[in-house]
């Protein structure tokens, strides 16, 4: 079967995982893409933009203070049990570098609801 999309061409030959990131990363179920230099050359598959959800969309379940020694991968550990959501901590707090979280002692990060939403 002969398909004109690109990124399904990729996926049919398996150059590309249909799912290629898993189901906890911050970019499941964001499209990918092709970029052509030149109309023949094959193109070079990336992610699409990202956005980052508006804080008003996150139910946040509570308020932490950094202390000394914080990471947002720490945290995020204690609170999801798993040190790869950090970039729910991210999203929550509307910070693109994870690392803004718990730069500072004594600021606050909003936890936010451990299934995502």
């Amino acid at each position: 079967m002969t398909t004109t999309d690109p990124i399904q061409a990729l996926i049919d030959a398996g150059a590309i995982p249909s799912e290629p990131f898993g189901q906890d990363s911050r970019y499941a179920g964001v499209p990918l893409a092709v970029y052509h230099h030149k109309p023949d050359d094959g193109g070079i598959p990336y992610v699409r933009r990202r956005f980052i959800p508006q804080r008003r969309e996150t139910t946040v379940l509570l308020e932490h203070t950094v202390r000394s020694g914080d990471r947002p991968d720490l945290l995020a550990a204690q609170v999801f049990g798993n040190a790869e959501l950090y970039w729910r901590l991210a999203d929550a707090n509307a910070v693109t570098d994870p690392l803004d979280l718990t730069d500072e002692v004594g600021e606050q990060v909003a936890i936010p609801n451990p299934a995502g939403s």
